[in-house]
């Protein structure tokens, strides 16, 4: 079950429409993001939310399906609240909130999900992953350097490759305008999959539909 959600990205003016933003961006459109109350803690911008609370906002937004009594189906020992997390530590540095916000709360590096962009998958792909290597990800890196371990959940928001080798040039450069029109189309889509996630017992069962996920067309 996850715990903590960390969205990583870049502070500041400068950096608000670049791609390595993209899980900032992401942030801001979710449907309950408006009920997130954001304050200065563990080097970051940090909110917590009740589950109970979590479920209902997502109920009312019609990403959950419920039972024929208006229930959602969750496992009973779920955590008492979900905590969020925006490190303001730029992202090379990131996992130094994530890992004070997990030690503080006592949160195993196995239900923390970090949601960031990645170069390794298309524009209009989103993605479910668990573990594993870290596309040389700065932002992943921190994190596992700080965590000691590579073993927690993440979110992936495909934001494609440069056509040539300027990867830094890339990830800080703003997405073009038909890029965000297909971000808008991509966000209900991966706030789906983070729904999900929210309420699983173990995310796991979700990989085989959203390892991958290709959810609309590239752009052209």
């Amino acid at each position: 079950m996850i715990e903590l959600v960390a969205f990583l990205g870049n502070f500041g003016r400068e950096y608000s429409g670049t791609r390595h933003n993209a899980a900032w961006l992401f942030e801001d459109s979710l449907a309950f993001a408006p009920h997130l109350l954001w304050q200065q803690k563990f080097k970051a911008e940090y909110a917590c939310a009740g589950y109970d609370s979590m479920l209902g906002w997502l109920k009312d937004s019609g990403l959950l399906k419920t039972r024929p009594d208006g229930t959602v189906p969750v496992p009973s020992d779920h955590p008492e609240k979900l905590h969020f997390l925006k490190p303001l530590t730029y992202m090379n540095l990131s996992g130094q909130a994530v890992g004070e916000a997990a030690r503080f709360f006592k949160i195993p590096s196995s239900r923390i999900l970090v949601v960031h962009d990645e170069i390794e998958l298309p524009l209009g792909t989103v993605s479910a992953k668990w573990s594993g290597g870290l596309g040389g990800h700065n932002g992943l890196r921190s994190a596992k350097e700080i965590l000691g371990t590579a073993d927690f959940w993440r979110l992936r928001l495909g934001i494609g490759k440069p056509a040539h080798g300027d990867v830094a040039g890339f990830v800080l450069g703003e997405f073009t305008e038909d890029e965000r029109i297909l971000l808008s189309q991509v966000f209900p889509q991966a706030e789906l999959l983070l729904a999900k996630m929210l309420v699983s017992r173990d995310p796991a069962v979700l990989i085989p539909e959203w390892g991958k996920k290709k959810v609309v067309p590239e752009a052209k």
